[in-house]
């Protein structure tokens, strides 16, 4: 998911794209001091804006004037603002979320997941056939593998394992990137290295999960921060 940041204070700029950084699902494109520099970034890059991180009280346009231009073209908004008293008028434009100034980083997260969920809801809704299958080039010939049958996910660098039931398969893609392809609410990061099927998790532990396989059982690691977000996506009867 490609991100701009449009706020002329120079710190909340480096403190917002710090913490993209820290995040695997989101790349930041750019970052710029105002909303008319915002507009023709917007028209002419070739990569495609999923969100914009949008400051209000700027010079020559504000962020809610951006918005009026931009109108239904727009991509998902999350207001930046160092008041509250932009908020509803922000609302009418259906922003994503509203941060206040200073932003913590948690508070951060919070919409920045609310962002990428509203944008796997609609990538699977504009492209229902991503939900089925793909090819991958394997021993010379192109493969077709259902989005089903993979187990996990596994980062080597710049390449990716997909594990399936019975094949493994290499491809030159790193994981942040094919995040963003898989399915909406099928695959979940356990670990920095790993994204599993949550339908083929068999079991887990405090710092572990078991996927079956043909040749048995395999442990992945859990790592700490993926754990409870984890058992929050599946279906748990007591904890």
């Amino acid at each position: 998911m490609n991100c701009l940041i449009v706020d002329d204070d120079i710190i909340c700029r480096s403190i917002l794209e710090k913490f993209v950084e820290r995040i695997d699902f989101i790349e930041k494109v750019t970052s710029c001091s105002g909303a008319i520099e915002a507009i023709q970034i917007l028209e002419q890059r070739e990569e495609k804006i999923d969100l914009l991180f949008l400051d209000i009280e700027m010079p020559e346009m504000s962020g809610v004037d951006l918005m009026k231009v931009l109108k239904d073209s727009r991509p998902q908004i999350i207001v930046v603002s160092a008041k509250e008293k932009y908020a509803i008028e922000a609302y009418e434009f259906d922003v994503t979320d509203y941060l206040l100034k200073p932003v913590t980083f948690v508070r951060f997260y919070k919409a920045i997941d609310k962002a990428y969920q509203r944008y796997k809801a609609q990538l699977s809704e504009n492209n229902p056939e991503t939900n089925e299958d793909f090819y991958v080039r394997h021993n010379n010939a192109y493969v077709k593998v259902k989005y089903n049958d993979i187990l996990w996910i596994e980062a080597l660098e710049n390449y990716i394992v997909l594990n399936t039931f019975r094949e493994k398969y290499t491809v030159h893609h790193t994981l942040k990137a094919v995040i963003d392809k898989l399915p909406a609410g099928k695959f979940f990061r356990v670990h920095r290295s790993y994204v599993v099927n949550l339908s083929k998790i068999s079991m887990i532990t405090g710092t572990e999960l078991m996927v079956e396989t043909a040749e048995g059982p395999v442990a992945l690691s859990l790592g700490k921060a993926y754990r409870d977000k984890l058992l929050n996506a599946i279906n748990v009867l007591s904890r």
